[in-house]
This record gives C-alpha cells, structure tokens and sequence, in this order.
C-alpha cells in the first residue's frame, strides 16, 4: 500500500487527513505461503481457514491514517541488529542486508539529534521497483525502493532521511498537506545532521549543494513564480501529489540551515530536541512552529533580519542564499569546466580517462550536475562517453543524470538504454524528469509517449498518473494533446 498523501480512503474507511491521529490494531488472514506485515507491532499469528494464516498487528501510538500500511508477499527477513531487520522476497534479501548493515548506526545518531525512539522496533522493507519513491516512512516498517541497491552503500542517505521521519513526520505532523514542509524540510536537515555526526561537517554541505540542484530544477519545472513553489502553498481544491516536489524538502532545508547559522549549531539542536519532546504525537502548522521557535529564542536579535513573509509564502527560490562549503566539491567542478571549456580539436582526440572512476558517487553527481546546468551538445556527450564509458554505469543517481545529459543534447544512441532504465523501475524521482525531458526534445517526444503507453500497466498508479500529466496525455487513453 501507499497511503501518502489521500490514498488510505480507498483502504478504509477512515479520517483521511494528517490532522487526525488515532492507534490501530488489524488481522490480516492470507494463504500460508506468503506473510502480512505492516506498519505496526506484531502480535502473534494463528492458523485460519484451511492453509491459511491470520496475522495480528498493534499500533500503540497514535498516527495519522496516511501511515497505515500493509504488505503481503513471499517474504523473508535477515536481522541487523536487535530491533533492526530488513525484509524483501528471496533474491533481494542478502543483498538488501548488506547494503543497510549502518542501519543501526544512523538509528543511534538520530536519537542523539531528536531524542527517543518511541516506535521499539525499525524494520525495513525493499519493496519491488514499481514503488514510486525513494523510500516512505511508515512506523517500525520503512518501504524503500530497490533502486538504493548500489552494492557499495552510497545511496543509503534515503534510510537516513526515512529513520529521520521516526520523529519529525511520523511524532510531530503536518496537521494539513500545504504545511508538508514541516514533515519534508525537517527531515532532510535531521538526515543531514545524522550525515554531519557519521562522516562529517564537509559532506553536510555537499548534500546541501546537491540538494539545491534539485530544488533549482524543480523551481525551473514551475515556474519561478507557481504557487507550488512556496513553502507554505495554498493547496485548496488541489490533489497534494500534484504539488509534490523538492520543494518542501529543499526550501525548507533551507530555512531551517539559515536559522541554524543565525543562532548557532549548538542552541539550534537544542531548540530542535525542545521542539520535538513540545508537539509530538500532534499535528502542526506553520504557526505553531513559527511561534514556538520565536519564543524558545526570545530576545535573540540576530533573527531581527529573518524576512518570514518571503521565506514562508513567496515562490521561486530562497530569499537567502545560504553560505555552503564547495571544498568536496571543487575538484568536480574543476573537472566539469575542464570539459565543458574543451576545445573541440581536443573533444575529437579524447581517448580513455580514468578521473572519474576515481571519484566518490556524491563528486560524481556534483560533476553531473554542473554539466546539467550548462547542457553539452553531441560532441561532447559522445567524447565524455569515449573517455568514462559513462553508460555503463549501474548506479541509479549516476545513470539518471547521464540519461537527461544525452536527451537533452539530442544524442539518439542512448534511447534504448534510457527506455530500459525507466520501464525497468517506477520511482519518481528519476522516470518523471526523464519522461518531461524527453518530451522536451523533438527527437525523442514521439518515442516518449510510446514507450510510456506501452508500460503504462508496469507503473504505481501514482507515477503513472503524474507521468500521464507530465507527457499532456489525456486521461487513460494514452491520446497527446
């Protein structure tokens, strides 16, 4: 199930709003080859009708209706830890173990950040690649795409962000979807404080540039002035997965790392534990937080300067840009000038080089990124192909954004591989900008909205909807405008 943002209505019967937080307790009855899990505490099982086996769940603290969640499938689990196990069906469960063997090690960060883990148990699931997100955050039984599974753990920031959820999400929640922020934009800065303790200060920062990419190109989707690029938007007669975006994780990121350089890293952590311990199990709205942030700092002039009208309600981009520190950054950035300067004499001559093998997947991605934001013609992308064999590449972050450099240059050999990428996994975040890329560009529209049609079927009904709107298909036919 995928219940965010308005789905557990079509599950049960149910207050389907944030602002309502109740227990549970379920049966689940299922034939005897499979199990039932879900986003609660195991109670027991029992036989049931013939081969059949009824499961018992208990959620003792109270949640909002969209974190109930069930799974039924041929699954099988591997402990990492005393209250840490990860499921998934046979072929992905060793594998899914090893890539999430820091589990416990982020959990025990997290705590020192926010205080107890009230949930006991935090189970991960790896769900089949069809799941439309990175990772969703149900209570002692995170859902994570199979797409994380890059064989050297370097997309694991995704269960760090999820763990993060255990406190600012799933303990203090948007009491409504036009203040998701306050779910989105605190978790992010939680997993990057969790990233700062483990790896340190340097990496903090490179996720924050990362990070301001993406809200860059979601503010570049818009439009710089869409009420979706707000913090705070008005969401009123709106379906919440229309306005989902980077947005409310990265502006508010944001907002939170400028507060934080205002007042100091040690008097924010305390006021961010403060926070948390004052509102959970309750949902909130801006206000509330604004207001108690206010007055945990009361006196504090150095926020005199702090323009909250413009951070809270104006679209486009922050009305402060923060000071990041580039140093991991700058050899990527030196790399990707190197190539985007080259004189076209020496893009003929490009023969092997082995740089980029030498980089860590977030230099990589910083490199990619700086050669998105100029875009390179065919030559380029066809030397930089001769020189890395970029198209090889299994990981996930790397190969989308090699795939939208090649689209939006017009580079036709990479069609195929791009049509295996996004019919081969459904998460959003890499099908939805490469579809909308393709569409973009001449050369690949028609071949777009065929691919799409044709795999349509393949796709969480989520994905499938907001890539339909994506391509201006109409309704289910699959018709272009």
């Amino acid at each position: 199930t995928q219940n965010q943002a308005i789905h557990a209505r079509s599950m049960l019967p149910c207050l389907d709003t944030p602002a309502v937080k109740a227990t549970y307790e379920a049966h689940i009855t299922v034939p005897a080859s499979l199990i039932a899990l879900m986003s609660a505490e195991s109670t027991g099982q029992a036989a049931a009708f013939t081969e059949g086996v009824t499961y018992s769940f208990q959620q003792r603290v109270p949640i909002p209706a969209y974190l109930i969640a069930l799974v039924i499938g041929r699954l099988e689990s591997r402990d990492i830890s005393p209250r840490v196990r990860v499921w998934s069906e046979k072929d992905v469960v060793d594998k899914a173990r090893e890539e999430f063997s820091q589990t416990e090690e982020f959990l025990t960060i997290a705590e020192s950040v926010c205080g107890e883990y009230v949930w006991g148990r935090y189970d991960l699931l790896v769900l089949p690649p069809s799941f439309p997100y990175g990772g969703m955050e149900n209570p002692m039984l995170t859902f994570v795409t199979p797409t994380l599974l890059a064989g050297d753990k370097s997309l694991v920031d995704v269960v760090a962000h999820e763990i993060a959820h255990s406190w600012t999400g799933n303990l203090v929640t948007n009491k409504t979807w036009e203040h998701f922020w306050l779910n989105e934009g605190f978790t992010v800065f939680v997993e990057r404080k969790i990233l700062q303790r483990r790896s340190g200060n340097d990496h903090r920062h490179l996720a924050a540039l990362e990070g301001l990419k993406s809200l860059k190109d979601s503010v570049e989707t818009y439009g710089c002035s869409h009420r979706f690029t707000q913090l705070v938007p008005p969401l009123a007669g709106e379906d919440p997965d229309d306005a989902f975006s980077s947005v409310p994780y990265e502006k508010g990121f944001s907002l939170l790392f400028y507060l934080e350089s205002l007042v100091g890293e040690e008097d924010f952590g305390a006021f961010l534990k403060a926070y948390i311990a004052q509102f959970r199990f309750k949902s909130i709205v801006t206000d509330d937080w604004k207001a108690f942030f206010l007055n945990f700092f009361k006196g504090r002039t150095e926020l005199d300067v702090v323009d909250w009208q413009r951070w809270l309600y104006a679209p486009g981009m922050p009305p402060v840009e923060n000071k990041i520190d580039m140093k991991l950054a700058n050899g990527a950035h030196a790399l990707a000038d190197e190539w985007l300067n080259m004189p076209d004499a020496a893009l003929a001559a490009t023969s092997k080089r082995d740089e980029f093998g030498h980089m860590s997947t977030d230099e990589k991605i910083v490199f990619l990124n700086k050669l998105l934001d100029n875009g390179l013609n065919i030559a380029r992308v066809e030397a930089l192909e001769k020189a890395y064999g970029m198209s090889t590449s299994t990981n996930a972050e790397i190969k989308f954004r090699w795939q939208r450099l090649c689209v939006r240059a017009g580079w036709l050999p990479i069609q195929e591989a791009v049509k295996q990428f996004v019919t081969s996994q459904g998460r959003m975040k890499y099908v939805r900008p490469l579809y909308r890329e393709m569409f973009k560009n001449e050369v690949f529209r028609d071949f777009a909205c065929k691919c799409f049609v044709e795999h349509r079927s393949s796709y969480h009904n989520i994905a499938a909807t907001m890539i339909a709107k994506d391509l201006h298909l109409d309704g289910h036919e699959g018709h272009a405008h």
